[in-house]
């Protein structure tokens, strides 16, 4: 067949004709199509970065509820998400596919079955979500995956950490940890985007308290004896809440724990900020150590500084070279800090802790140089208690000892993560994590008047909302079909673009569009189609052009202007010419 032999060339304009003549076949004569013949076409288009004639193929199967086998679907999807157009059509192609499987399992078709998409087609999908950055068509397609039953491993949980990340969602990814703390020690290398992602979140959240547990249990990650028991326990599946495990009718996501053990883990692009691993462990980066240190600082507490130091350097007793409290009390020293850098040195000795004896004579010489002599004196006697050589504190212009003593590149590191961390100018207030978060649960619980007070509440604090915030208003009202309550949210949005720089993502968008379509609210959806082609965003009309058929197929279609009763009419209808000249529907 024709198809079949263009199907296996390079050459785009070749493959376009043969897609063409395909949708041609279709208009007269869709029988004689063959699912072979298409897959072929599809897989060729999608290998050489068409994704939109790709995706044409695709939505052909779905009319005739068939796909390729899993194992070719899945290089289809992969050839596709490489580009941030195909991802785009990738993510709403897998949600036809999901919607198409839902429906054929509710009718108990026998073929329901070869229609499930598998955790290897998630997975890719999200990968890409993660890459381009579309953190809320990411998190729809978690929840999509729960609701069709797929079961996450261990690359889905480390992309799902990645969107919660990005979407300021901790409760959420809290919900994982007990599962994640459960994996074998030598596994964990794994996972250390999981928790760096819970670190990011502790972070934003302002919850220090939080993330200097999570540091310590990192570095305790594997010591306890009863880890492995534990962990032989869990070999059984568990199903995880998607959002506040309270909800009655909340989702819950599958995961297996010998699938979390697999080490096939996509690489995450994104490198992690506040957790590396090293030598067989995860241990917390300077960006961490900075941000603990700052914090401390600021609240006085020293002493609880110690002690964090002091076991986080215990846990990093394998890391070759590593001294921890040495290198903090250096860079305190070096940022003219003296008065915290000789606490911490007393907090240090009292534990009976080694002290690189450089420590010593680097405080020793600041105290000379901004002549604190009394401090320099107490510190002279504490050195020669522990056996240090005090002779040159008679002339500290000797400076071949000092040169000797110059901090090496982790010391300089750490002095610049922490000058950065003071310099660096906060993204989003505490504040608006806690309360986006109060309104996607309120969302979720259904609960969309206490989702509106507490927008409302956020807006009279003076606090600005944010994309997110708009999201989950737009989320919570779509999932009660409350679509007029959306063109209202919608107005709120374009309030905000205008006069404080509001900027909403492409996926927000797209999802705007597709809650007016099904509301039948036209004008909304010419206007949102506005707002993308302005910004030059990719716009979906097969998926935009499904959904018409599939709710608004006669609707209007043999009334003429001159027939609308009303003028509100008469204004509908231009406005769904309107969409069907720009989505080339006929009638």
């Amino acid at each position: 067949m024709l198809i079949s032999q263009l199907s296996y060339t390079f050459d785009c304009n070749w493959l376009q004709k043969a897609c063409n003549l395909v949708l041609q076949i279709w208009k007269e004569k869709p029988v004689v199509l063959q699912l072979n013949a298409l897959t072929k076409l599809t897989l060729g288009l999608a290998r050489s970065q068409m994704p939109i004639p790709a995706s044409e193929m695709l939505r052909l199967m779905l009319q005739i509820k068939r796909l390729p086998q899993m194992e070719l679907l899945q290089m289809v999807i992969m050839h596709m998400v490489k580009t941030e157009v195909g991802t785009y059509l990738a993510s709403n192609i897998l949600v036809q596919i999901c919607d198409c499987f839902s429906q054929q399992t509710a009718s108990r078709n026998d073929q329901a079955k070869s229609m499930k998409p598998d955790t290897v087609i998630f997975n890719l999908v999200l990968h890409a979500c993660v890459g381009f950055r579309l953190s809320f068509k990411g998190q729809q397609l978690v929840e999509l995956m729960s609701r069709t039953g797929v079961v996450a491993d261990a690359q889905t949980i480390v992309l799902i950490a990645r969107i919660y990340d990005m979407n300021g969602q901790r409760d959420d990814l809290k919900n994982f940890k007990m599962h994640i703390d459960q994996v074998s020690p030598s596994l964990v290398c794994h996972y250390c985007h999981f928790y760096d992602s819970l670190l990011s979140l502790h972070f934003k959240f302002d919850n220090f308290d939080s993330a200097t547990n999570l540091v310590l249990e990192i570095c305790r990650f594997g010591d306890s004896r009863s880890i492995q028991k534990r962990w032989m326990d869990f070999q059984k599946s568990s199903l995880v809440p998607i959002g506040s495990p309270h909800l009655k009718d909340g989702l819950k996501i599958k995961i297996m724990p010998e699938l979390l053990q697999r080490d096939s883990v996509l690489n995450v692009e994104v490198k992690p900020e506040f957790i590396n691993y090293k030598n067989g462990k995860l241990v917390a980066s300077n960006k961490t150590l900075a941000k603990l240190i700052v914090e401390f600082k600021r609240l006085g507490k020293t002493s609880e500084l110690s002690k964090l130091l002091l076991q986080v350097q215990k846990g990093l007793a394998s890391v070759k070279g590593s001294n921890l409290c040495s290198d903090v009390v250096k860079a305190c020293i070096y940022l003219g800090w003296l008065e915290t850098a000789h606490d911490i040195l007393d907090d240090i000795e009292v534990a009976g802790s080694a002290m690189d004896s450089a420590v010593y004579f680097l405080l020793l010489e600041a105290y000379y140089k901004q002549e604190m002599l009394r401090e320099a004196d107490v510190l002279q006697k504490q050195m020669a208690k522990a056996g240090l050589s005090t002779a040159m504190a008679e002339d500290m212009a000797n400076q071949s000892m000092l040169h000797e003593n110059e901090p090496n590149t982790h010391d300089t590191s750490l002095t610049e993560s922490i000058v950065q961390e003071m310099e660096e100018t906060s993204g989003l207030s505490p504040r608006v994590y806690k309360f986006n978060s109060s309104i996607y649960f309120f969302c979720k619980a259904k609960m969309v008047e206490d989702a509106l007070h507490a927008y409302k509440r956020m807006q009279q604090t003076g606090i600005q909302p944010t994309a997110r915030t708009f999201a989950d208003l737009a989320f919570g009202f779509s999932s009660l079909q409350r679509y007029r309550d959306i063109t209202f949210l919608w107005g709120d949005m374009k309030r905000n673009m205008q006069s404080k720089g509001l900027v909403l993502s492409r996926d927000l968008y797209e999802f705007l569009l597709l809650c007016f379509l099904r509301g039948g609210y036209f004008e909304r959806v010419m206007e949102v189609v506005g707002h993308m082609e302005e910004q030059k965003m990719f716009t979906d009309k097969g998926m935009y052009k499904d959904q018409y058929l599939k709710l608004h197929k006669n609707l209007y279609r043999s009334l003429k202007p001159s027939e609308a009763r009303t003028e509100a009419q008469k204004n509908r209808l231009e406005h769904v010419r309107a969409f069907k000249q720009w989505n080339h529907l006929q009638g």
